[in-house]
C-alpha cells in the first residue's frame, strides 16, 4: 500500500529518502549562512519544473487566471496614477550598457500584457514552449497550481536537500566543480551578465526542463534555468545549528510572516518568500546562486521572466 494519497498523480516525481543534512553555507553570500542540520522526512518532488504544458492544462481545467494577468487594484497602490495600473510583469531586458550592478532596474521592465502565455511580452507566445518551465507566476499562481494537482510547494529544507542529490555539502548539485571536464551542466549566463550572453551552455533564456543531466536523485533542473518558489518567508539568517543531535530542528516550516517583510523598504509591506536554485541569468559576475545552498527573496505579488516552481507531495497521515 502507497504511503501517499493514491488519488494523486506521481508518475513524474521521485522519492527522496528522508535523512539529516547540512543546510547552507558559509562560504558565499550572508543570508545563506549559518550551516546548520536539519532533518527531513521522505517525500515527493517533481522531476522537473512544472512546464508550460503542464500549466496550460490547469488554466484550461480550471478557468484561472494568473495575478500577472489580473490588473491591479488602485487601492494596493495609493498615490499610483491610473495609466501607470495595467496587466504585465518583470521580463528581463539585456541592456547596451550598465552603469551599477546593483541597479537591476537596468535590465528589468515591467512590460504590459508580459505573463505565462506571452513570457517576453505581447508579440510572444509559449506555442513552440511547451516543454519549458512555466515563468511569470507569482506565488499564489504556484500554489494554486500545486492545490489543483493535490500536491504542495516544497519548503526551503525539503528544496535544497533534494537539490543536493545526495551530495550532502557539496557546492554544486553535482559535485564541487561548476563545469566537470570543461562541460555545463545547468543552464546558467557565460559571459559579462547582463550586457553579453556568449550561451556557451545553449541557451539564452530558458532551456527544455530535460535538456541537462539529473542529480543524484534523477532531479532536472535544481539548478539554473528558473528560479523556484519555496513555501518559507525570508529572512535574512538561518537558525544557529543545534548544540546536541537531539535538538535537530525536523521538517522545519520556515519563519514567521511578519519577519519577512524588507528592512530597506519600511513603505512597502509586502512579504517574502525563499527562491532557490538560480535562473539562467546567475553568472560568475553577477548571482553566483547556481549552488543548493543559495537563497533569494522574493515579494509574493512579483512574477517575472525567470521564476518557476516544481510541487512535492509528503506521506498521508496516519488516522
Amino acid at each position: 500500500m502507497s504511503i501517499y494519497d493514491d488519488l494523486v498523480a506521481t508518475d513524474n516525481m521521485v522519492e527522496i529518502p528522508g535523512g539529516m543534512f547540512r543546510m547552507g553555507s558559509d562560504k558565499h553570500y550572508a543570508e545563506e549562512a549559518p550551516v546548520h542540520r536539519v532533518h527531513v522526512d521522505t517525500f515527493l518532488i517533481d522531476k522537473t519544473p512544472v512546464t508550460n504544458r503542464q500549466f496550460k492544462i490547469f488554466v484550461r481545467d480550471t478557468g484561472y487566471v494568473t495575478v500577472a494577468e489580473k490588473i491591479p487594484d488602485a487601492k494596493d497602490y495609493p498615490g499610483a496614477l491610473p495609466h501607470m495600473l495595467y496587466a504585465g510583469s518583470l521580463v528581463f531586458t539585456p541592456p547596451p550598457r550598465v552603469a551599477n550592478l546593483r541597479d537591476w532596474g537596468q535590465w528589468w521592465s515591467f512590460m504590459k500584457s508580459a505573463n505565462w502565455r506571452r513570457p517576453y511580452g505581447p508579440k510572444s507566445n509559449v506555442n513552440t514552449l511547451d516543454s519549458h518551465p512555466v515563468v511569470h507566476v507569482a506565488y499564489e499562481d504556484a500554489l494554486a497550481y500545486a492545490k489543483w494537482a493535490g500536491k504542495d510547494l516544497p519548503t526551503e529544507a525539503e528544496w535544497e536537500y533534494a537539490a543536493r542529490g545526495g551530495l550532502d555539502g557539496a557546492e554544486y548539485a553535482w559535485g564541487d566543480q561548476f563545469t566537470p571536464g570543461g562541460k555545463h551542466v545547468a543552464n546558467t549566463w557565460q559571459g559579462n551578465f547582463p550586457i553579453e550572453n556568449l550561451n556557451q551552455d545553449g541557451y539564452s533564456r530558458t532551456s527544455p526542463v530535460m535538456a541537462f543531466p539529473p542529480n543524484g536523485y534523477g532531479l532536472h533542473d535544481m539548478i539554473g534555468n528558473v528560479w523556484e518558489w519555496t513555501s518559507d518567508w525570508f529572512v535574512p539568517r538561518h537558525e544557529a545549528d543545534a548544540p546536541k543531535a537531539c535538538c535537530v530542528p525536523q521538517n522545519p516550516r520556515g519563519p514567521r510572516e511578519e519577519d519577512s517583510f524588507d528592512p530597506a523598504m519600511p513603505e512597502i509591506r509586502i512579504p517574502r518568500k525563499v527562491l532557490k536554485g538560480g535562473s539562467h541569468l546567475c553568472a560568475p559576475n553577477y548571482c553566483r546562486r547556481y549552488r543548493p545552498a543559495a537563497r533569494h527573496a522574493e515579494p509574493i505579488d512579483t512574477s517575472t521572466s525567470h521564476v518557476g516552481f516544481r510541487c512535492v507531495v509528503r506521506p498521508r497521515r496516519s488516522p
